[in-house]
C-alpha cells in the first residue's frame, strides 16, 4: 500500500523507525496506517508517475 503524509504532517513509520518521506513510500497495510488515514495524517494512493517508490519494508 502506498502512503504519503498530508501537507504539514510528520508521520512516524514504525516499521522503519523514521519519518514517512514527503514523497511517500510503500508500507505493509495494517491497523496503524488505516488509523493514520482516519486521523487525517496520511493519504493512501498511488505513487506519482515517473517516480520510483521505495518498496523496501524493514521489520525488526
Amino acid at each position: 500500500m502506498f502512503v504519503k503524509p498530508k501537507d504539514g504532517r510528520s508521520v512516524h513509520d514504525p516499521a522503519r523507525g523514521d519519518l514517512l518521506p514527503v514523497e511517500g513510500r510503500n508500507v505493509e497495510p495494517n491497523q496503524y496506517w488505516f488509523r493514520r488515514e482516519i486521523d487525517g495524517d496520511i493519504e493512501i494512493g498511488q505513487p506519482e508517475k515517473g517516480g520510483k517508490p521505495d518498496n523496501k519494508v524493514v521489520t525488526k
